[in-house]
């Protein structure tokens, strides 16, 4: 009888019924392929090592992503993150002297500030996210310069240098596990609760939200907070891993940071996407590298690659905001 019922249903099974499965889960799909052919063309690829390595590999710009997602999930977006990153990722390391507590919270600390700023100036003037954002950057990565004198910041302490170097067992790389453990924060906050419902409602209509009584200025207000907190995370992380903090540091991340949230379905106009395919979409991006240089690929390569890769993810996010309207 099971067995008849379970014939009966895959029987029942439309060819629009496969095309909606193929295009729902068109992204894993992607992905498998992506790794399938990696895994023929080179046999490093599926080693534990080289997995684990892109893994640690995506977790720096993965936090990057998980606050960009927050932003542009409402609507906004936030170019700012990777010049924030650099400048908390000084104040790290000159805190980082003090003590292991000053390391992470002042930088830290830092990123919520510029995040801050970065939303009351997007509410409160009504300035444009994209030329704010963007200016701010330019401002922030300008006094990163100014601050280090154009040189990097060494001598980390060995305790501090764990945070981006160390790993859990002599396996699991200590990034790794703050990057899952912000990856399941950020799904419980954007799923689990009334702000991450606000969030998606603003996202989707601002009119709509504001009518029904969202408090939609201060749901904009904490999306950037939370972009320039994780940032200023990716700075602890960063700083640790490198043993270094380096002006020039994440030049041109913000840009990776915002693909990897689009090419996971995130919607440009927001309301639409979450956590889950944006860490699929970093794992795209870094697989793809990640495959390059095991295949040897010239970096000139890998930038026309990741170039197309982006071209992509816009095409794809306007053509579902034609089907969406």
């Amino acid at each position: 009888m099971v067995l008849k019922d379970s014939l009966n249903k895959v029987s029942n099974i439309t060819v629009k019924d496969v095309r909606r499965f193929l295009k729902k889960q068109s992204l894993v799909i992607g992905f498998l392929i992506i790794c399938i052919s990696l895994a023929l063309l080179t046999d490093r690829f599926l080693t534990l090592g080289n997995i684990l390595n892109v893994i640690r590999q995506v977790s720096i710009s993965g936090l990057l992503s998980l606050g960009l997602t927050f932003v542009i999930l409402s609507g906004g977006i936030d170019l700012s993150v990777a010049s924030v990153m650099a400048f908390a990722g000084c104040m790290a390391a000159e805190a980082q002297k003090t003590s292991l507590f000053a390391g992470i919270a002042f930088p830290i600390l830092i990123g919520a500030i510029f995040g801050l700023l970065n939303g009351l100036m997007v509410n409160k003037i009504k300035a444009q996210p994209f030329i704010m954002t963007l200016g701010l950057g330019t401002t922030v990565r300008g006094l990163t310069y100014v601050y280090t004198n154009g040189e990097a910041i060494y001598s980390m302490t060995p305790v501090f240098r764990v945070i981006g170097g160390g790993r859990i067992a002599d396996t699991i790389p200590v990034p790794a596990v703050i990057f899952v453990v912000i990856i399941l924060i950020s799904f419980v906050i954007l799923n689990k609760t009334l702000i991450g419902r606000y969030i998606y409602a603003v996202g989707d209509n601002v009119e709509a939200a504001r009518l029904s009584g969202i408090k939609v200025e201060k749901i904009n207000i904490f999306v950037y907070l939370v972009s320039g907190i994780l940032a200023g995370i990716a700075a602890v992380v960063l700083t640790s891993r490198l043993n270094a903090a380096e002006p020039i540091a994440g030049i041109g991340w913000e840009l990776d940071a915002v693909a990897a949230v689009i090419i996971g379905g995130t919607s440009l106009r927001g309301g639409k996407g979450g956590v889950w395919g944006t860490v699929l979409g970093l794992l795209i991006i870094g697989v793809v590298s990640n495959g390059l240089n095991l295949l040897n690929v010239s970096t000139y390569y890998q930038s026309f690659v990741k170039g197309l890769i982006i071209l992509f993810a816009v095409i794809a996010d306007k053509i579902r905001e034609y089907e969406r309207d």
